[in-house]
């Protein structure tokens, strides 16, 4: 019998338990695919089109000469 006592020790067990885990849901970081990362350059960003597809040969060529303009 524990005479009314709680197990202090384990309930301050679990306690760090979630706060550990609900820290590190927070801090941990992840990727939203679709979403633009901080390391991604308007060059990466056009590179990344050109090569789904989304545009041509030429328009890569002729976007790449403005960027490296400006």
């Amino acid at each position: 019998m524990h005479n009314g006592h709680h197990f202090w020790g384990m309930h301050l067990l679990w306690w760090i338990f979630w706060v550990i885990l609900v820290i590190w849901i927070f801090a941990t970081p992840y990727n939203i695919p679709g979403q633009r990362t901080k390391n991604d350059t308007p060059l990466d960003i056009l590179k990344k089109r050109f090569a789904k597809g989304e545009i041509t040969k030429e328009e890569f060529d002729e976007k790449k000469k403005f960027l490296d303009e400006n």
